[in-house]
């Protein structure tokens, strides 16, 4: 069996840039692998992308044993190379189980009643109680009264923030809805707490902010602007802190970003989602304010990721060895008929991917709505607690698709997503194959091709066809169906190594700004529960302020 290889460290700058370079240089040569679109499977077999001896190994085993390949899972009679890829994965992918970090001792964590936690699925909640404990000692550590909660969505971080811990809260978020529910749901919480609370306490609600923050400069701008009101006659410059729990894409950079240029936020903890969302410099168009690179060494090494390989990072390799047999099953036969549709596609209704009807976003909503039931009563009740209900960094990470078949893949409800249970949404999306078996009670495959088929069309408004022209692509592809799940599962095992250097990216940022900063990065959610759980702390240093 091929030996364990070593684990990277990210303590120091150094450090840093030697694990960045050691992924740079594994994940260059399988770029073809992470660049593929599924939904082109049969069209442009893409299996052969793959080492034929790995492939034919990998066809032989269980559904389980590909579930736990992208958790670094190997068997000892593998081809070594296969073995070597997989460790070599494992070595390189940042380590996701929740450590003993000096941040995350005894740390005082309150405990959510019913009315702070209503609305809060199991995962945020999780999520809100760990990363409001960990904010609470950061800003106690400066004195810290104010808080600025980046993203802040509903507000369930910034009303916990405020009504637990009592610091004064901004709460900024592009969404004007967002700004009135979380307001709405603040006056709800304050008259719970008022009728608990002393008549001369004051009680500190959350101010809510409706901008888009495009910039660093924006959000340094408006945290340099923010004086709490029992400030405002004082001349006191507060310190301040910069939280954001999955702020997407490009704004848990600006964070970053704001917190070096702004002197008044002394300390940032950062938990990234959506890097699908991210705009990434290009060698022919840099720009100094795109989300990917930021660190001076990521520029030098001319890694350019591209879209598929930033929602490839949005991979869960916890999700997917926690998933049933049946589900796994599921998932690869959607991307099965998804594949073979788009052969359909190809040969009868070619000029349909050529065009975006509008009908397409419609489609999207509807998929997620399903997405959010099926984990709810499906997942949640037969899965265990390891399944939260979904949330909006689940239902944010989009497919790796060409541009052109984009607004077919919402339409159809069934894509090339890679959260293996959004894609159970996508199946579970055709009723009729919950009731169609062969003459061994087995799902008949070709009729739920069939099916999905007829689906897709009918959405997109295309024609009718004859039976005999589905059964004409499904016999073209059924000899390659089995490759779907080995070859999903070797993209899905890249994943983590892409979001690892992503984060190492953002770290490295902060690690070079010499000894003013000092930044960690920290797993601190249950990588079950949150698979985003990686939390980037940083704190401004001087003679007197205590060590991350």
């Amino acid at each position: 069996m091929a030996t364990p290889l070593r684990r990277y460290s990210c303590d120091s700058a150094p450090q840093t840039v030697e694990w960045m370079s050691a992924i740079a240089e594994f994940l260059r040569p399988y770029k073809p692998l992470m660049d593929a679109h599924v939904v082109n499977f049969f069209k442009d077999r893409l299996w052969e992308l793959v080492d034929e001896e790995w492939m034919e190994c990998l066809r032989k085993e269980s559904v389980e044993i590909l579930l736990k390949l992208p958790s670094g899972f190997v068997r000892d009679y593998w081809p070594g190379s296969l073995q070597e890829f997989v460790l070599k994965l494992r070595s390189l992918a940042v380590h996701r189980e929740p450590v003993s970090h000096p941040i995350l001792h005894n740390l005082h964590m309150a405990s959510l009643g019913t009315v702070i936690a209503q609305g809060m699925n199991s995962k945020k909640k999780h999520e809100v109680e760990i990363l409001t404990g960990v904010i609470s000692r950061i800003a106690g550590d400066y004195g810290a009264e104010t808080i600025i909660d980046v993203g802040s969505g509903q507000g369930y971080l910034a009303q916990v923030l405020a009504f637990e811990y009592h610091f004064s809260v901004i709460a900024i978020d592009a969404s004007l809805h967002h700004a009135a529910v979380t307001n709405s749901r603040a006056e709800r919480i304050k008259k719970h707490y008022a009728a608990r609370c002393a008549e001369n306490q004051h009680l500190k609600v959350p101010k809510t902010v409706t901008c888009h923050v495009l910039s660093s400069e924006s959000l340094t701008s408006f945290s340099t602007a923010v004086i709490p009101e029992n400030r405002a006659e004082q001349c006191i410059e507060p310190s301040l802190v910069l939280a954001g729990l999955h702020a997407c894409g490009d704004l848990s950079v600006n964070m970053l970003r704001a917190f070096i240029d702004c002197e008044r936020v002394k300390a940032l903890v950062s938990i990234s989602c959506c890097y699908n969302l991210l705009s990434e410099e290009s060698c022919e168009k840099i720009s100094a304010s795109s989300g990917f690179p930021i660190s001076s060494a990521a520029k030098l090494s001319s890694l350019i990721l591209g879209k598929s390989m930033r929602d490839l990072a949005c991979q869960s390799a916890e999700r997917w060895r926690n998933l049933t047999q049946e589900i796994a099953l599921q998932n690869f036969d959607v991307h099965a008929f998804r594949a073979a549709f788009q052969m359909l596609l190809e040969k009868h209704f070619p000029e349909v991917l050529k065009s975006s009807p509008s009908i397409g976003r419609q489609g999207k909503a509807l998929r997620r709505q399903r997405f959010r039931r099926v984990l709810e009563s499906h997942l949640v009740a037969e899965a265990s607690d390891n399944f939260p209900s979904a949330s909006k960094e689940q239902c944010v990470v989009e497919a790796s698709k060409p541009v052109e078949t984009e607004e077919v893949e919402a339409v159809v409800g069934c894509c090339n997503h890679f959260e293996p249970t959004d894609i159970t949404c996508a199946t579970l999306d055709f009723p009729s194959q919950l009731g169609v078996t062969d003459s061994l009670g087995k799902p008949d495959k070709y009729m739920l091709f069939k099916e999905f088929s007829k689906s897709g069309l009918g959405r997109l408004g295309c024609g009718t066809l004859q039976d005999a022209d589905f059964c004409e692509i499904w016999k073209d592809v059924l000899p390659f169906c089995e490759l779907i799940g080995p070859f999903w599962s070797l993209r899905a095992a890249l994943g983590p190594v892409v979001e690892t250097y992503i984060l190492l990216d953002r770290l490295l940022f902060l690690q070079e700004q010499s000894n003013s900063v000092e930044a960690v990065l920290v797993p601190i959610f249950d990588p079950i529960l949150s698979p985003r759980n990686m939390a980037i702390i940083a704190r401004k240093t001087d003679a007197d302020s205590p060590r991350l």
